[in-house]
């Protein structure tokens, strides 16, 4: 029988965040490099983050001890005002792995309560189909977003854009440099129209 596991790490909420990077759930504990979001090594969110902010997918990579500079990551999302958390917060591993085709959510994420937490908030931003289908429920939207169009929403009182971009992961048939371009178109029209 599948344990329930509840979510390990709390949100990473900046006080000012205006973006808030939704995942579905963190990998299995036994592929963590660190003690935060995307902790494993074979993920590319770091890389893209690398790409799109410092034209170097290694910049966030400790390549000598393959790990991520952590503190790095911190210091980057806290200056450039991106929160990060997930859609599910108690899950079962249908087969013990970190893919998402395997996760059953038993409970997701208080999502109007983690918005009131970060009221400068405008743009939601998913990364891969669960966390996407996840957010569109709690919203009451329609079941499916095209990767990169931007869904306006309304919600308590603030206007909101939803942003749904391609999994990180490894095993989503796009490559590295593909992703980092649609990351980077979403960001930048993001960040230009924060304030």
């Amino acid at each position: 029988m599948n344990e329930i596991e509840i979510h390990p790490l709390p949100p990473f909420l900046p006080e000012n965040a205006r973006i808030l990077l939704l995942g579905s759930f963190p990998p299995p504990r036994n592929r963590w490099k660190m003690n935060f979001y995307y902790p494993n090594f074979n993920n590319d969110m770091w890389r893209i983050f690398g790409l799109v902010f410092f034209e170097n997918k290694d910049h966030f990579i400790d390549l000598k001890n393959k790990n991520f500079h952590e503190q790095k990551i911190r210091d980057f999302l806290q200056e450039k005002s991106i929160a990060i958390y997930d859609t599910a917060y108690r899950v079962k591993r249908l087969q013990g792995n970190a893919s998402d085709k395997f996760l059953q959510i038993v409970e997701a994420v208080d999502l109007t309560k983690l918005l009131a937490q970060i009221p400068q908030c405008q743009t939601i931003i998913t990364t891969g189909e669960l966390a996407t289908q996840t957010l569109l429920a709690h919203f009451r939207q329609p079941e499916t977003l095209k990767i990169g169009t931007p869904l306006p929403i309304s919600h308590d009182g603030r206007n909101l854009t939803i942003y749904r971009l391609p999994s990180t992961s490894r095993a989503y048939p796009l490559v590295l440099e593909k992703k980092a371009a649609v990351y980077a178109e979403v960001f930048y029209f993001s960040m230009t129209n924060m304030f």
